[in-house]
């Protein structure tokens, strides 16, 4: 009762203030000079905290982000481990200070604090770490003039590029993903250019017990082109490094190169995303050559009521063609958003064919509704169905059956207020021939999750 009174009295507190707040996906990413000269309000004093009389560059901004998930999930794995419906509830805390120390150097930090109650199996390696340190970094500006800006940035943080097919931050799960390392941004005009070399970590459940592998296992370069009036251009190239990765071909050491580009317009109007990329490397005694191919056209009727938009996505991603010839066929999604296949979707971005149809519209100005349609299939028959993390869920069983089944998906955004965003949303997963024929008595899937999310 006393943290209901406290959240009631820090809500209306931050309802009292007039401003525009602009959250965004990176919390690192926000800017908050325009608030020096208005910071008598409660909340613009925490955005900006001038630490100089004479150097408006020189400030200190606190935030942070609470979050709270009830999850429903009834035949998780389509029946195979006997639990069927498994409720749980996850929460999220987050802290974080942005220190300027004028107008080249910059040191962010954020905690974070997730849970997990209630689920029968135990947490996911997703869903709880009970105390870490998520960011902690600093930037020099190395270059910074009208022309041009050179960036070098080390220590731990948070990655998230393109539409977080390969490398995302993972905003959807209770675990967002960070690594630690050594990051140079360049941006001249209307390109940019990130090059990076970054160690993942082994993730515990308890308070500052997270390890660090130690050695580089991922790197590479993303760059992006605006091109005016016509979309926008990136291409980039990522490598990896993994001990004891695992396909349906077997569990091995993993070298992997990844060469890639999207091409993609948002906007009113006519919007579209394509992307492809091809891979090659080494896994065991054995050589890769994966790839994927994506399109997404649609349209956005900006000129209607509710603004409402239809899309249709279709995916082909490599899977392994011969176990045990010496080629991995197998694309490897190296750190995906999930929820680029449904919000909550039970198969991952390998060895898989989707045709993806969805709709969104606003019913008014803070709420939006989206239904979508996944159809999936194997890509290969000699290779298996892999989770949203890439990890392999169900091989193949010498199954000639390609279809995996239909994801039904709804799902409500609410926008309350400038702090607290409300959303909610249902899946159904009708199995198909290919889950039909290897799991005896297999269960369709049913996934409900209604989520509250404070920000400041």
């Amino acid at each position: 009762m006393k943290k209901l009174i406290l959240l009631l009295f820090i809500t209306q507190v931050f309802l009292s203030v007039n401003i525009s707040a602009q959250f965004k996906l990176m919390r690192f990413d926000e800017n908050y000079t325009a608030y020096k000269d208005s910071t008598k309000t409660f909340y613009n004093s925490l955005k900006y905290i001038s630490l100089s009389e004479n150097d408006n560059n020189k400030y200190l901004s606190l935030g942070g982000e609470a979050r709270a998930e009830f999850v429903e999930f009834n035949n998780e794995d389509w029946g195979k481990s006997g639990i069927g419906s498994n409720p749980f509830f996850i929460q999220r805390y987050t802290v974080h200070a942005d220190l300027h120390l004028g107008s080249r150097v910059r040191v962010f930090g954020q905690l974070r604090s997730a849970w997990e109650n209630g689920r029968k199996n135990g947490p996911r390696p997703i869903d709880e770490d009970h105390l870490n340190v998520q960011n902690l970094f600093v930037d020099v500006d190395a270059i910074k003039n009208e022309k041009e800006k050179l960036t070098v940035r080390a220590g731990r943080q948070e990655l998230d590029y393109g539409s977080g097919r390969l490398i995302s931050v993972r905003e959807g799960p209770n675990l967002r993903l960070y690594f630690d390392g050594l990051k140079l941004m360049y941006q001249r005009r209307n390109f940019k250019s990130d090059v990076f070399m970054m160690m993942a970590s082994e993730i515990g459940t308890g308070v500052f017990d997270n390890k660090p592998l130690k050695s580089v296992n991922l790197w590479g370069s993303y760059n992006t082109l605006i091109l005016p009036k016509s979309g926008n251009l990136e291409f980039y190239y990522l490598g990896i490094h993994r001990k004891g990765s695992r396909f349906e071909d077997g569990i091995g050491d993993e070298t992997r190169h990844t060469l890639g580009g999207r091409f993609f317009r948002y906007g009113g109007g006519f919007i579209y995303n394509f992307e492809g990329a091809y891979q090659f490397g080494n896994f065991n005694n054995s050589t890769i050559s994966a790839w994927t191919a994506s399109a997404d056209i649609g349209y956005l009727f900006e000129n209607v009521k509710g603004k409402p938009t239809i899309n249709l996505r279709n995916d082909y991603i490599s899977g392994d063609k011969n176990n045990g010839d010496g080629k991995l066929g197998t694309f490897n999604p190296l750190y995906p958003k999930g929820g680029y296949f449904g919000f909550n979707p039970q198969i991952g971005p390998v060895n898989l064919i989707d045709i993806h149809p969805y709709a969104t519209v606003d019913l008014n100005s803070k709420m939006t509704l989206q239904a979508d349609v996944v159809f999936n299939w194997r890509y290969s028959l000699q290779d298996g169905v892999y989770r949203p993390s890439g990890s392999l869920n169900l091989t193949s069983m010498n199954s000639k059956k390609r279809y995996i089944g239909t994801a039904f998906l709804g799902s409500f955004n609410y926008k309350i207020n400038k702090f607290f965003i409300f959303n909610t949303g249902i899946q159904y997963f009708k199995t198909g021939e290919f889950v039909d024929d290897i799991i005896e008595n297999d269960k369709n899937g049913l996934f409900i999750n209604s989520r509250v999310v404070f920000k400041f």
